[in-house]
């Protein structure tokens, strides 16, 4: 099967350089002065037995007047890697020029669907460049990550396209090696986190689906950097760029919800190496207000439809089912109003002030005032004329031509 892998590198300003308002936001950018740890993803890549498959790195800069030197300092970490695969480099300058394809042959609508801010957009360019290289598998990984098992890519195209219980696979995710190279999540117990147990629910979900076999099992949660989808999906179903959090649980939401399953294989590992999270406690936990809540509205908001199945939270438990009920305004309420009288014992006002702010956007600025789910069906009808467009030869032949010449 031909395959595509893709992994999309964060970037902002120099480290002394404050970011601005109007920055897009990302869990750890890395500064342009600074080496990051993409090139430690890219070293890891040798130690791979099979690599048969396309490399596409995708540089993404945090703010417009920083997106030049992005795509010069990633074609360099590209340029010294001892990489044997063929790798190109996909940036701001090459998206411009396939929007410009699009608008020729099928006019503005198409054009916004493909951006590089978000991670829920960078996600559908890493299924649209795929589909336009022709391949039946993307591979989707993160630049904070590395390959420690040799037969990683075997694997990942070992069920994929196959079915399972008469189920069509058409995507298969692995999962994430903690540093001390277990898949438990090890945090320090804070009081708040009795009401805002996420990191427990996301262990009770791992023992159930990556600890117990068999090896296969369709699973309630996944890993966006460690995500295997078939040709017969991607073209067919896109990441919601209104979730600007957990586009990759959403994205699984999205295929249940369009009658297909998304597997875990229990055996497809990469090792997680993340830089820490520069943001406060009280700004994490509102990130994840969004995303929960808009999830919840997806969930709610479904319409019976003829081609569609209806999903439940129950179906997502424990992890992330149990943030997407009813109560999740009380989880909200009653966490922050610890983290608040912790922040207050410290004499962190501004942040006190803050983590009270969260249980107000839970019930205002984080809902949606119009259904999610039909703004999603027409996102998806949308995506798949795009997908159909790029497939007549004259549009596919003009992106190809843009494609090749990302090569490094």
């Amino acid at each position: 099967m031909k395959t595509t892998m893709v992994i999309p590198s964060y970037w902002r300003r120099e480290k002394a350089l404050a970011d601005k308002e109007t920055d897009t936001v990302y869990d750890h950018p890395t500064p342009i002065d600074e080496e990051g740890t993409l090139a430690r993803t890219l070293e890891s890549i040798s130690i791979l037995e099979d690599r048969d498959f396309d490399l596409v790195i995708i540089a993404v800069s945090n703010a417009p007047d920083v997106e030049d030197r992005v795509e010069e300092k990633v074609g360099e970490i590209i340029a010294a890697s001892p990489i044997d695969v063929p790798v190109h480099l996909f940036s701001h300058f090459h998206l411009r020029e396939v929007h410009s394809v699009l608008k020729e042959a099928g006019g503005e609508d198409y054009q916004g669907l493909l951006d590089l801010a978000g991670y829920s957009n960078i996600r559908n360019l890493c299924l649209f460049i795929p589909h336009v290289f022709g391949a039946d598998v993307a591979v989707l990984i993160d630049d904070d990550e590395v390959f420690e098992d040799p037969h990683f890519m075997r694997k990942a195209r070992e069920f994929i396209g196959k079915k399972a219980d008469s189920h069509f696979i058409g995507a298969v995710a692995g999962y994430y090696l903690q540093p001390d190279g277990t898949w438990r999540l090890d945090r320090e117990r804070k009081p708040w986190m009795v009401h805002w147990d996420k990191i427990d629910r996301m262990n009770e979900a791992f023992q159930r689906i990556i600890g117990r076999e068999p090896r296969l099992k369709e699973t309630p949660f996944v890993f966006g950097g460690n995500m295997v989808i078939h040709r017969e999906i991607f073209r067919m179903i896109p990441f919601d760029p209104h979730l600007t959090r957990g586009e990759d649980i959403d994205y699984l939401i999205n295929m249940r919800m369009n009658g297909c399953k998304i597997f875990l294989d229990n055996t497809l590992a990469i090792k997680h190496l993340p830089p820490p999270k520069p943001h406060p406690t009280w700004k994490l936990i509102r990130e994840d207000i969004y995303r929960f809540v808009r999830e919840r509205e997806k969930l709610r908001s479904q319409e019976p439809r003829d081609d569609m199945v209806i999903v439940t939270a129950e179906e997502l438990d424990p992890y992330p089912g149990a943030f997407l009920k009813d109560d999740l305004e009380e989880k909200v309420a009653d966490a922050c109003r610890i983290l608040a009288d912790t922040y207050r014992s410290e004499g962190a006002e501004k942040d006190e002030v803050e983590t009270i702010y969260n249980i107000e956007i839970a019930h205002s600025e984080a809902v949606e005032r119009e259904s999610s789910f039909q703004r999603f069906m027409e996102l998806q009808e949308k995506w798949r004329e795009m997908m159909w467009l790029t497939d007549k030869q004259a549009v596919r032949s003009k992106l190809r031509e843009i494609l090749v010449n990302l090569e490094v």
